[in-house]
């Protein structure tokens, strides 16, 4: 396949945003949050933040999401964090994937900063 063959192959951000939340609850992924990002960074379109239970687990949650990725839209993910398991971030480009273990989570409280002005912007993935 072409470099521009794969450009036009590239899901919108929603699509995979979509994928993502369905990858994540797959794999019993905990309170998943998506944080919509258009308009107030460059870097993608869209935050996910959840947890897993264990250092295992979230090591685990991490690599099926990327490669189900890979898998369906031959995106390459960068991730980051993999090896100790307590913060592993996912890069999809379009989608910023964070997946902590709870007490991580609580201790950087990442949705607090990226929520202007309390809860706007944030909702549940259902």
């Amino acid at each position: 396949m072409t470099a521009a063959a794969a450009a036009e192959n590239q899901p919108s951000s929603e699509v995979l945003l979509e994928r993502v939340i369905a990858s994540l609850e797959d794999d019993k992924a905990e309170e998943i949050v998506q944080i919509d990002l258009r308009g107030r960074s460059d870097m993608a379109d869209y935050m996910v933040i959840c947890s897993g239970r264990s250092s295992r687990q979230v090591a685990a949650i991490s690599e099926k999401l990327a490669d189900r990725l890979k898998q369906e839209f031959g995106r390459q993910c960068k991730m980051e964090g993999k090896e100790t398991g307590d913060w592993v971030l996912i890069d999809t480009g379009d989608v910023i994937v964070h997946v902590f273990r709870p007490e991580v989570r609580d201790f950087y409280q990442l949705e607090k900063m990226w929520q202007p002005g309390g809860h706007m912007g944030v909702r549940e993935a259902d």
